[in-house]
């Protein structure tokens, strides 16, 4: 290439460069010139925690991206409505978004106890966020809240939850005829083993283990549980996570109000939630070495379970899954999707 040619390339390759911030500017511009949207979100974690710190920035990045356009205020759970009232309160319009697990839900829309977490699915959690982004789990989850005039927006996918226990369990059928806490599809496939199921929200597990109303219970992540002190009120730390070796949480907004947003805003939601997803998962995965190791100390016994005894109880997990959904179209639909791709991951 000669000089010349050289420094003209050089010269395109500059105006070019120049040219973006000044679109990016003038969009901005644009934007801030707009009366804010100022919206409310309640979200599930308790004020000061990592989940909820993640959430925080959640807010923060969409008032970035969309130049201060939208603005989203953070509430702890529970700091609006109760955490099982925030469904309806959205639906109503008390709120425009919530952070919500839709385990909660599974009761009245049975599509939710596989867009929450799969008992012995998933035990990685970029496959289980593969299934939403390549195999139509957004589409699925996006009908399933359709009806209740809500919007899902997107997941926030990381990995297992661990289980607390008073007592040992060494192998899966050690839970037979204990107490424990477990929401969504896992309480039904828990009660399949044997566990005596007490749906307790997530505020009222610390109090549940501590009076002794219940024996074991799955809560959050190694972190998150740490942080919420249950290295005090149990023995044993349990893992893997088989009721929940895949998370996923999940924002929902009131579909008037999310309509009411412009693309830009819109945009700007689903690119924070992928993004915060992403860094909430990388953020648990280096801080549970650390927390186990503070469980340790503290003198919980971590038990890891046989992976031969896991397998052999997926299959009574499959027969449960499938007679959760029932005669559900949804529910069904949504479930053979994630066995394809199970099949495909040769977890099946």
């Amino acid at each position: 290439m000669t000089n010349i040619n050289r420094r003209k390339l050089m010269g395109r390759a500059g105006a070019a460069a120049l040219a973006a911030p000044a679109i990016v500017a003038v969009s901005s511009l644009e934007t801030r010139a707009q009366s804010a949207v100022k919206w409310r979100m309640q979200a599930l974690w308790g004020g000061g925690t990592t989940p909820m710190i993640y959430e925080e920035k959640f807010c923060a990045r969409v008032a970035e991206l969309t130049g201060g356009s939208l603005e989203i205020t953070p509430f702890a759970g529970g700091q609006i409505v109760p955490a099982a009232q925030a469904f309806d309160a959205v639906r109503g319009g008390a709120f425009e978004l919530m952070k919500t697990y839709d385990g909660y839900t599974a009761g009245k829309i049975p599509a939710h106890g596989f867009t929450s977490s799969v008992p012995f699915g998933f035990p990685e959690a970029d496959q289980y966020e593969a299934w939403f982004y390549n195999r139509g789990g957004l589409e699925l989850a996006r009908k399933s809240y359709a009806p209740a005039g809500l919007s899902y927006i997107a997941p926030t996918v990381y990995g297992e939850e661990p289980i607390h226990s008073k007592v040992p369990i060494r192998k899966i059928a050690d839970m037979k005829g204990l107490k424990g806490r477990f929401v969504g599809l896992a309480s039904a496939v828990m009660a399949e083993f044997g566990v005596a199921v007490s749906p307790l929200p997530t505020s009222e597990v610390y109090s549940a283990l501590d009076k002794g109303l219940i024996d074991f219970a799955d809560r959050g992540d190694i972190k998150a549980n740490y942080e919420q002190g249950l290295h005090e009120v149990t023995k044993y730390l349990i893992l893997p996570g088989v009721h929940q070796p895949t998370t996923a949480t999940c924002y929902v907004a009131n579909t008037a109000a999310y309509n009411r947003l412009n693309d830009q805003q819109r945009a700007a939601i689903a690119l924070a939630a992928r993004e915060v997803s992403g860094a909430l998962r990388q953020d648990i995965l280096v801080s549970n070495g650390e927390y186990l190791a503070k469980f340790v100390e503290a003198g919980v016994e971590v038990i890891t379970l046989d992976q031969e005894d896991i397998t052999a109880a997926r299959a009574t997990a499959v027969t449960t899954w499938e007679s959760v959904a029932g005669e559900d179209a949804l529910a069904k639909e949504v479930l053979a999707s994630q066995r394809d791709l199970m099949r495909d991951f040769r977890l099946l």
